[in-house]
């Protein structure tokens, strides 16, 4: 008796495959694509929920299993870049902590960190679960295994950003205590809390996928992690600035692999194009409108030595989000955009 190779699916390649393709290929068993070939054994609730929001989106294609993570993410990649980043990370962290460097924070700076950052974990912590909503109701296990991967990336996010709160903390008693309030009350928050309680009830993988990889990330990526980056250098809150840089090498691997898998889908089915391009428009006024009510928060700040003041936040993060848009053939929005 001849023994089956664990990736005999793959022999027709005539190669060797990658440690990407053994492990990434054929994980669902509820896809008709998994090594079984059937979708779910038993009529349980649960197999009509995906034969509505899975198997039921409008965003099709012909076989997943087309789809390449550029990066080819496995398991054992992804914990030796994150090893590195978190050590330079911690790094920084530490020195902080070691120089007395929180002292040297003026009260302006202090005050737009309570008001701007320390809430970021509430909208954050939507972002890691909607991600991870995407991953389990993804069709095919490449998607699932970047998904995945990028709900840990938003947890680093959170988590990071809540031990720097902390650290704050220390140093000013009482510092971010109303973070939870701003978040659920604050005007600058209302447009942003307002897309993810939406996105969060948004079952179809296909549309929660595009409203978030598509058109809310990006925005939001660049604000708070370029756009605010660049404050902070401008309040010589110079170590904010390098973890931000570390979490935003992470976001650009999601936008990555967002329009990786968006060509491929586009590849496979074009009308797939008129369908993104749908829930593109859907969504991107509530997103652009998230980004602009933060606007104030970067009027007329002083930067550092050789930087102009800040102006006009919103136009910069438009033209970044078009940018990615048109490198996939979509755009920003269509005339007839909802509101």
């Amino acid at each position: 008796m001849v023994q089956q190779k664990t990736f005999w699916h793959l022999l027709p390649q005539r190669r060797m495959p990658s440690e990407y393709e053994i492990v990434t290929s054929k994980l669902l068993l509820n896809t008709g694509e998994g090594f079984t070939g059937k979708r779910f054994e038993l009529d349980v609730p649960l197999r009509r929920w995906y034969e509505q929001y899975q198997q039921g989106s409008p965003l099709a294609c012909s076989s997943w299993e087309k789809f390449r993570d550029p990066r080819e993410t496995t398991y054992t990649k992804y914990t030796e870049v994150q090893m590195e980043k978190e050590i330079f990370v911690d790094c920084i962290l530490e020195e902080i902590e070691a120089n007395g460097y929180d002292s040297e924070i003026s009260a302006r700076w202090l005050q737009t960190l309570s008001t701007l950052v320390a809430p970021f974990r509430y909208p954050g912590h939507a972002l890691m679960m909607i991600a991870a909503y995407t991953a389990q109701m993804a069709p095919g296990g490449r998607i699932v295994v970047a998904a995945t991967f990028q709900a840990g990336d938003e947890a680093r996010r959170v988590e990071r950003i809540a031990y720097r709160v902390r650290q704050l903390q220390l140093a000013f008693p009482g510092f971010a205590d109303d973070s939870k309030s701003l978040w659920e009350n604050d005007p600058l928050w209302q447009p942003l809390r307002r897309f993810v309680e939406r996105l969060l009830v948004t079952y179809d993988w296909g549309e929660a996928f595009v409203a978030l990889n598509l058109v809310l990330k990006p925005m939001i990526d660049d604000l708070f992690l370029k756009h605010t980056s660049d404050l902070a250098l401008g309040h010589d809150d110079h170590l904010l600035g390098q973890i931000f840089y570390s979490l935003n090498e992470d976001c650009q691997w999601h936008r990555q692999w967002s329009q990786a898998l968006i060509q491929t889908a586009i590849e496979d089915t074009p009308t797939n194009r008129q369908v993104i391009q749908t829930w593109i428009s859907k969504w991107y006024p509530g997103a652009l409108r998230a980004v602009d009510a933060f606007s104030s928060l970067f009027e007329g700040k002083p930067g550092g030595p050789g930087m102009p003041p800040f102006h006009n936040l919103t136009s910069p993060i438009v033209a970044f989000s078009a940018d990615y848009l048109r490198a996939m053939g979509l755009q920003p929005a269509l005339s007839n955009a909802a509101n």
